[in-house]
């Protein structure tokens, strides 16, 4: 049987060499700079390191389980929760039981686990762990221009069909709408942004502690991807802000809108930032904006600024240990505040 102990400085050499052996030296060169941003500098990291756990025959490192730690707001009280990131396992361990026992490890060990983006076999164990199943968390398209609604399954006399026939409805909710606010773009989150977030809490039932410190490490210093920030100010405080970026996809070209922060109610607000968005996506040539909202208030905006609801592949799991919660907690969603720019979806 496998031993399980936590990670430590002088595992790293054979760490990388798993990783090479689970996913190609590609992935493990590309993996170097994420990880060390990830683990090793996240502000809410252990004093003792990064939480990832191991599983080892003798010395040798056969498989584990890496955690990106966060500060978890739940009904007001501020716990210390941790996403669930890379697992691997040796190939000839796999099948054995190795990953469970690694899940497990994971899980008594952090004030809440939490789960997003899950592979088919992650959902299949956290499903097998009769864990509460609250995701997956709703997505939402807007269309920009004829060639958003085109799928590659079609042939080319479908997907101009459809581009015809839908072009009247693009334009009309694609249309240009004025802002209700003043926008800047930054590229640091100061002190406001941590009191914007002091302001708002409260109206979550569930989020993860967006403050100044997690947003610079999350959004500036990434070294995997570059994001937009556009800030919605009113008087000297920070109202909201949004984080953004565009992409190349095989059906086209897309803008993320990857977090956003308001107060639930803050209707001009948030609209404000979705125009804002509009208008950097039209000038980016996108094809289309997409968004993942949980929240019940921000979705009904997203609506009423042209999205529409599409099949999210997007799967949440969650389990708070650090304190009881109701069953009935995990089945009402409507305050809870995730998007694609939580855990490491966005990469």
């Amino acid at each position: 049987m496998a031993d399980i102990a936590r990670y430590r400085p002088e595992d790293q050499r054979q760490v990388e060499t798993l990783y090479r052996r689970v996913f190609g030296v590609g992935s493990a060169e590309a993996n170097r700079l994420r990880w060390d941003w990830q683990y090793r500098h996240n502000p809410h990291r252990p004093a003792d390191g990064p939480l990832i756990w191991l599983a080892k025959e003798a010395q040798t490192v056969i498989g584990q389980y890496a955690a990106m730690p966060v500060k978890l707001s739940v009904q007001g009280e501020d716990l210390d929760a941790a996403w669930g990131m890379d697992v691997m396992v040796a190939p000839e361990r796999q099948r054995k039981g190795l990953g469970e026992v690694l899940f497990r490890t994971w899980d008594r060990n952090v004030g809440a686990s939490l789960g997003l983006g899950l592979s088919d076999s992650s959902y299949r164990l956290f499903k097998k762990m009769k864990w509460p199943d609250v995701g997956p968390v709703p997505c939402l398209v807007k269309p920009l221009s004829r060639r958003a609604l085109r799928r590659p399954g079609w042939s080319v006399t479908a997907n101009r069909l459809v581009s015809a026939l839908t072009l009247p409805w693009i334009r009309l909710v694609a249309r240009t709408r004025p802002l209700r606010g003043e926008i800047s773009t930054i590229r640091q989150f100061d002190d406001r942004f941590t009191r914007l977030w002091e302001r708002v809490a409260p109206q979550f039932a569930f989020a993860v502690r967006r403050d100044a410190a997690y947003l610079n490490w999350k959004f500036v210093q990434a070294p995997h991807v570059r994001y937009s920030i556009g800030v919605l100010e009113r008087g000297e405080e920070v109202a909201g802000y949004v984080v953004y970026r565009h992409a190349q996809e095989a059906r086209g070209r897309v803008t993320l809108v990857v977090d956003w922060l308001t107060a639930p109610d803050d209707h001009d607000g948030m609209l404000t930032l979705l125009r804002w968005v509009d208008r950097e996506a039209r000038a980016a040539n996108s094809d289309k904006i997409r968004a993942f909202a949980m929240h019940t208030a921000f979705r009904k905006l997203l609506k009423q600024s042209g999205y529409f609801s599409v099949k999210s592949t997007m799967e949440f799991v969650s389990k708070i240990n650090a304190r009881d919660v109701p069953s009935a907690f995990y089945a009402s969603t409507d305050t809870w505040h995730v998007t694609l720019g939580d855990s490491d979806q966005d990469r």
